[in-house]
């Protein structure tokens, strides 16, 4: 995978957009909720960690994270090594499962979406004008979400729906993409071929494309991997 190129922003500003894109903070920088248009069925995070691959950590807390534990955190945080094993577990780990009293983390790479990044197959941008031009067979939920999820890229087969990315989380200067593909059409190459457009139409909007997923999301990474998308940072966050 390649790193940011020069003329994109460092991994640690890179870091940056994708906490802010994540979550809505308050005038102190606390972790208020996840950014979404609605509300949230999961609780936003007590911490965060993003680590880049130059070395720097970000962390960030819940509003109702104690003070002085919110403290002890980050001393943990300035400790952490330079990232050599990206898939290893943050160095505190442990400590910061303790502190916090928790048993769920979830963590996982970031990738930053080039200029460059194209696939020669055709897909469409959807808007709630032209949904009913298409079949949503397995894709019904996209008709209540479709006027905050913009841009909205599709690849249509038959008329029908079956691969699609969109911006989930949307701040003036990052969007952080959503990727759904039905199984039967997996494989294929489409879920690259819409990440792709999607990137092209969230540049044209004057902001940049963002792709975060998880270790386990194998499949998510095969598709970074396809397109060559340039991996900045590992998040790391306890619920």
């Amino acid at each position: 995978m390649n790193h940011c190129r020069d003329n994109e922003p460092t991994a640690e500003e890179l870091m940056e957009l994708h906490v802010e894109a994540m979550f809505t903070h308050d005038p102190n920088g606390r972790i208020r909720a996840i950014h979404e248009p609605w509300p949230g069925e999961d609780p936003a995070p007590r911490f965060f960690l993003g680590r880049t691959i130059d070395g720097t950590a970000l962390c960030r807390f819940r509003h109702d994270v104690p003070d002085n534990l919110a403290l002890l955190l980050k001393e943990l945080v300035e400790d952490e090594p330079i990232m050599r094993d990206f898939q290893a577990k943050p160095k505190h780990f442990g400590s910061y499962m303790k502190l916090l009293q928790s048993g769920h983390h979830t963590t996982g790479p970031c990738y930053c979406i080039p200029v460059q990044t194209t696939s020669t197959i055709q897909v469409v941008r959807i808007t709630r004008e032209h949904m009913s031009d298409h079949s949503l067979a397995g894709f019904e939920w996209l008709a209540s979400e479709i006027d905050y999820v913009q841009p909205c890229v599709a690849l249509v087969h038959d008329r029908r729906i079956v691969s699609v990315c969109r911006s989930v989380r949307v701040t003036a200067k990052a969007h952080e993409a959503g990727l759904e593909t039905l199984g039967e059409f997996r494989g294929r190459g489409y879920a690259a071929a819409v990440v792709a457009g999607w990137a092209m139409a969230v540049r044209e909007m004057g902001a940049l494309p963002l792709y975060s997923t998880s270790w386990e999301n194998l499949s998510s990474q095969r598709v970074a991997g396809k397109l060559g998308l340039s991996l900045y940072g590992v998040n790391f966050t306890i619920k």
